[in-house]
């Protein structure tokens, strides 16, 4: 058998579809479902009971995104083939049992990720007919949806995103407009996967898939009060991804309102594919038991933590004084669960000094390249010269044809250029001061505030109402992009407005399984994660 046979008969066995004696949940009308709040743990024990059927679940979520999503523009585009999948699994069900782990759980996914034959556009216009650019059309699915779809999942659509993933505090993309937290509209919801985190935070879907380069799951988890993983990179293939860092950097992981929920999807996506060799690296680092399987095992007793400090970095601290004390609570509730915590290990170490020598590396030319050249046969488009001769336009970004007529620099392999050496040299002399300092103090994991301070309004400037810096008030990123070490955010409180604390669990690469044992074992003691109240747009 195979790791993620493994990872994933570990996932049946945590949801009780292999037999034995599900957990007790109330019990779910079929008339009405109620959506809200709704865990892959209660549709599978709805399909268990006959309280509903995969057909009405779906209607039940597409009733709610036509109700609400004129006022929250989670969406890009719509999965037309949603409630026909949902029959063929209800079929599949009746004959068989569940496909997977997942079988008629409603998900969604990012609009950088390629569903074949429904447009990806990345959040950009140009990859759009609908509005004046060319449809990007992709022949198959990135790998990620491969797995969702053959663990069961329903893709109900794919979720907006700022133009090609590049701002990580709000989501405003030229091809499908503003979208907006549920728990306040006028903040910001978080990027680049704002779309999917409005998505799950707004109960549109169980749960969504998004990416990361520089805080892209964290920040909109922090924002909506939701469990993101940001995966070890190479953990999760990004085959089908458009890319913005992925030679070094990028990578997809789950959003979702639980850890377990969020941990079965990573047990899903997570493992080496052919067509992501990166991902071999995750080879003999997949916990037998699954990610899901070992929540209910974990323990944060004698578990040592460090705690966020001027060793660190200096941007974003000292705290913002109402996250000091968010913090300091939230701490405290570490400590009285039984874990040891240590203040700002990395002082003294230069840790954050070190980050400041990082040398710069381009590598979306050639990722850019890698991912047109996948689309397959089919695409109308698979490369950035044959999108600008077709519509006539240069590529924006400093990917296609310059301002003056030269071609761009041409899209060399990272790895081949001094400029990659000096990166990738550079990353290995950060991780290993990272590690020296959780092997000095013995440390299990840091526990940090996700951000130093509340989040940033949707509307940085009044004068100015499309400005959009990217300044969301972070503390891991870009810190652990760089070092390409896995995080796992959970919600531990409200402030005053109702705006979520979110606290950032971090590792050493592949400890993911560690990271939401902890994580769970703080959720249960929390239980702070509130669903938002939602409004239909006014007029609607």
């Amino acid at each position: 058998m195979s790791s993620i046979d493994r990872s994933m008969s570990a996932v049946f066995l945590a949801l009780g579809l292999f037999g034995g004696s599900a957990a007790s949940v109330a019990p779910l009308a079929a008339q009405g479902v109620d959506v809200v709040e709704l865990t892959v743990w209660d549709v599978q024990e709805g399909y268990r009971t006959g309280a509903f059927s995969a057909v009405e679940l779906t209607q039940a979520f597409l009733d709610r995104i036509a109700r609400y999503e004129d006022n929250y523009n989670a969406f890009v585009s719509m999965n037309s083939a949603a409630l026909e999948t949902a029959a063929d699994l209800d079929a599949e069900y009746t004959q068989s049992g569940p496909r997977g782990p997942l079988h008629g759980v409603p998900v969604v996914i990012k609009d950088n990720m390629d569903f074949g034959g429904l447009v990806t556009t990345a959040g950009w216009e140009g990859f759009s007919a609908a509005t004046g650019g060319m449809d990007l059309i992709p022949d198959d699915d990135a790998a990620v949806v491969a797995r969702l779809r053959e663990a069961g999942a329903i893709i109900l659509g794919k979720t907006n995103l700022p133009d090609f993933a590049m701002d990580g505090t709000r989501t405003r993309s030229t091809v499908a407009g503003l979208t907006l937290n549920p728990y306040d509209v006028s903040k910001a919801p978080g990027g680049s996967s704002g779309g999917t985190a409005t998505a799950v935070n707004g109960s549109f879907a169980v749960l969504g898939l998004g990416t990361e380069t520089g805080g892209s799951i964290q920040t909109p988890a922090s924002a909506q009060a939701l469990v993101g993983i940001k995966p070890t990179y190479g953990l999760v293939p990004l085959d089908g991804v458009f890319p913005l860092a992925a030679t070094y950097i990028d990578v997809v992981g789950p959003l979702a309102r639980t850890v377990r929920d969020a941990a079965i999807a990573l047990d899903v996506i997570a493992g080496p594919t052919e067509t992501d060799p990166a991902t071999f690296a995750a080879v003999g680092h997949l916990p037998a038991s699954g990610y899901a399987g070992g929540l209910d095992s974990a323990d944060i007793v004698g578990r040592r933590f460090g705690l966020v400090g001027g060793g660190w970095r200096a941007q974003g601290l000292p705290l913002d004084p109402r996250t000091a004390r968010m913090y300091r609570d939230a701490v405290a509730t570490l400590e009285g669960l039984g874990a040891v915590v240590i203040e700002d290990p990395f002082l003294g170490s230069d840790f954050a000094e070190l980050y400041g020598e990082r040398p710069r590396v381009q590598t979306r030319a050639y990722d850019t390249m890698i991912y047109l050249r996948g689309l397959g046969d089919g695409a109308v488009v698979r490369s950035v010269e044959e999108w600008e001769r077709l519509t006539g336009r240069p590529f924006p970004g400093g990917l296609g044809t310059r301002e003056d007529g030269t071609p761009p620099a041409p899209p060399a392999r990272p790895s081949a250029t001094e400029a990659g050496d000096a990166y990738q040299a550079w990353r290995l002399r950060l991780r290993a001061a990272f590690r020296r300092v959780l092997e000095e103090h013995q440390l299990d994991g840091l526990f940090f505030p996700q951000a130093a301070s509340p989040g940033r309004d949707l509307v940085e400037d009044p004068a100015r109402p499309e400005y959009s810096p990217n300044n969301w008030p972070e503390i891991p990123s870009n810190i652990v992009n760089d070092l390409g070490v896995p995080v796992v955010t959970v919600p531990a409180a409200y402030y005053e407005d109702g705006a979520p604390f979110v606290v950032a669990l971090i590792g050493d690469m592949w400890t993911e399984g560690e990271l939401l044992g902890y994580a769970h074992v703080f959720e249960g003691a929390t239980l702070a994660r509130q669903p938002p109240a939602l409004f239909e747009r006014l007029g609607g």
